[in-house]
């Protein structure tokens, strides 16, 4: 179970302080599909990267489980983060530098405790990368796919670890409709495939009808 306790985020804009998230309290159960809803400036990303870890709350606890992220140190933080959490964004942030096949192995090879061979870690990486459809474009560079061939990198990259949630931020804000749609499917694919969590970040109503519990977000605040 993922849970924040009257959560706060202030951010010091040097002639104010910016009151983002203001006494956020919900609960997201194991193997269930959220969405976080709500309008452009309503806090929603604020609140996914608290909830991921990504950051830190001004007031107020998340836990994950029985762990209080808000007391770990960063390196306790980043564990957690390189274990337990998959994050696929809106800009799929792929290096470009790097082909599809080494861009999802990625984060397991900055885990501290790596335990897969190099042929174990290639051949688990080339099985999902086929699980997301793109076995033909293993030695591609960023540069050379599509958006939605870039996010099914992205989601392959997310998947490497095993993770126990997803957190998508906005997953098909920079797709068509129809390659958009795809994008989401193979998410529920997915999470239905493993159990996983899924936690999704959007303004699209639409997209959040598909979720088991919905989240609507305004001015910082949780509204019915």
């Amino acid at each position: 179970m993922l849970e924040t306790k009257n959560v706060h985020k202030f951010y010091d804009t040097g002639a104010e302080k910016l009151h983002v998230l203001k006494g956020i309290s919900l609960k997201i159960m194991k193997s269930q599909f959220s969405a976080i809803i709500g309008p452009s400036g309503a806090g929603k990303s604020t609140l996914l990267h608290i909830l991921a870890g990504l950051d830190s709350p001004s007031q107020g606890q998340v836990f994950l489980e029985e762990t209080d992220l808000s007391s770990l140190r960063e390196n306790e933080l980043c564990d957690i983060r390189n274990k337990k959490i998959g994050f696929v964004f809106q800009f799929y942030h792929l290096l470009p530098e790097f082909t599809v096949l080494e861009n999802v192995q990625m984060p397991f090879l900055i885990s501290s405790q790596m335990s897969a061979s190099s042929r174990q870690l290639k051949d688990n990486a080339k099985k999902i990368l086929a699980k997301v459809g793109l076995t033909g474009r293993l030695g591609h560079f960023p540069s050379q796919l599509s958006g939605g061939e870039k996010q099914r990198v992205a989601i392959a990259r997310a998947l490497i670890n095993a993770p126990e949630i997803l957190f998508c931020d906005e997953p098909t804000g920079n797709l068509d409709s129809e390659t958009g749609s795809e994008i989401m499917e193979l998410i529920h694919k997915i999470r239905k495939d493993s159990a996983m969590t899924v936690v999704l970040v959007t303004h699209n109503i639409e997209l959040a009808k598909t979720a088991d519990k919905v989240f609507h977000l305004k001015d910082g605040v949780l509204v019915n």
